[in-house]
């Protein structure tokens, strides 16, 4: 095949983990398309510069990603590659969520190097995170920790913990594990106790709409289920109208049906951030269904109370 382009440009922010991340894409990239080469190019985004307040506070959607994405719309970049977690649940006019890669374990981790487990924490124990859904949910398993504030890159997160004499923090599995620091995890937290965010554990990989070439190189590390599974997620925090201002969880996950197809069993939360006020359920049906399951998941707890939780906690 005769490629219009020779050089691709894949734009990152500049952690060490969205270096990690955007690194394994590019090598999958090369050993796929070998004829072609792949560059990197390191964009400082708001979320970088800001270090020192909490996300919901700085109250904005696209905090990580909006200047990375400037640069697609500009054509300084061809390619972007985020956590999936990261990407808000509209796009800019113009750009588009191309593909998505096979998912990490999406949990949340306790790392703590004093206790084996949450529930091993002692009575006001100091936890950090600078997450409101994680907090709230925290306090509503355990209303006795102390809820520290924790920003800053994974590396940072993991320093804070013995600088700011913590008992633990909560990080995502999956950026331990991209790292290769799975020694840290001291407990995985079941979903049960601490939902994941949108996306959590999978990169996305955006583009320009237009642009055929790009689509058709990033569509061979697409991971279908994850795709699936995950559109369900965005459809879910869309049709809430969330982001990182209120506690909103959600999980999607394929399970193998009797007819050799797949279904989609998608678990979603919202909250009040001091964890008072926690509405979860769950719907299932087919794979394939992922975005209209997300919606009618929103929906369901809107009517159950969710409508007045999330107008409480935006006022």
């Amino acid at each position: 095949m005769s490629w219009p382009r020779q050089k691709i440009i894949i734009g990152t922010r500049g952690s060490e983990l969205a270096l990690q991340q955007t690194g394994w894409v590019r090598r999958r990239l090369q050993e796929l398309y070998p004829q072609m080469e792949f560059d990197l190019a390191i964009i400082r985004t708001q979320g970088d510069r800001i270090t020192d307040v909490p996300l919901h506070a700085i109250g904005d959607k696209g905090l990580f990603i909006r200047e990375i994405e400037q640069a697609l719309l500009e054509k300084r970049i061809d390619l972007a590659v985020h956590s999936l977690k990261d990407l808000p649940s509209e796009l800019p006019p113009g750009l588009a969520l191309l593909a998505v890669t096979e998912r990490e374990d999406p949990r949340d981790v306790l790392v703590s190097h004093r206790y084996p487990s949450l529930d091993s924490l002692p009575l006001g124990a100091r936890v950090g995170t600078s997450s409101l859904r994680r907090a709230a949910q925290l306090k509503r398993h355990r209303p006795d920790l102390e809820i520290v504030p924790l920003r800053g890159n994974l590396d940072t997160r993991l320093k804070k913990l013995q600088k700011m004499d913590l008992d633990g923090i909560i990080l995502a599995a999956a950026g331990l594990r991209r790292m290769g620091w799975d020694g840290w995890i001291t407990e995985p937290l079941d979903p049960a106790v601490c939902l994941p965010a949108v996306g959590q554990g999978a990169l996305a990989l955006e583009g320009r709409d237009e642009d055929g070439l790009i689509r058709e190189l990033s569509q061979s590390l697409n991971h279908w289920p994850t795709f699936l599974a995950t559109a369900g997620e965005r459809a879910f925090l869309q049709t809430l109208g969330g982001g990182c201002q209120v506690p909103i969880a959600a999980l999607g996950t394929p399970l193998p049906a009797d007819n050799g197809e797949f279904l989609l069993r998608l678990d979603g939360l919202v909250a009040s951030t001091d964890g008072s006020q926690l509405l979860r359920s769950s719907v299932t049906g087919p794979l394939t269904d992922g975005p209209a399951l997300g919606r009618r998941l929103a929906e369901e707890l809107l009517v159950a109370g969710a409508r007045e939780i999330l107008s409480e906690e935006r006022r």
